[in-house]
């Protein structure tokens, strides 16, 4: 299963997020993958796209973050997958 996962930096601010990140990684527990990642010009959205088999390891790495940042997740498919389904 794939989840973007939108991530608002509490005040705006970038920087805890990427000390934390320098200091100890993502966090992410075994069977959670991170795809990739974007981040808003303004330096106070990141938007990752995560792949796991269970939405539990999901949140347990957002319980390693949601301190510093609040989550948006939004089940997602890829477009090939969308095309399939509107196809059916």
């Amino acid at each position: 299963m794939l989840f973007m996962v939108i991530e608002r930096f509490h005040s705006g601010n970038p920087k805890p997020v990427y000390a934390r990140f320098r200091s100890q990684g993502r966090l992410a527990p075994e069977g959670l993958k991170y795809v990739s990642s974007w981040v808003s010009d303004d330096l106070t959205r990141c938007y990752q796209l995560m792949e796991t088999e269970t939405r539990e390891l999901l949140d347990k790495w957002i319980s390693n973050w949601n301190d510093i940042v609040d989550f948006e997740v939004v089940p997602v498919i890829t477009s090939a997958e969308a095309s399939a389904k509107v196809s059916e």
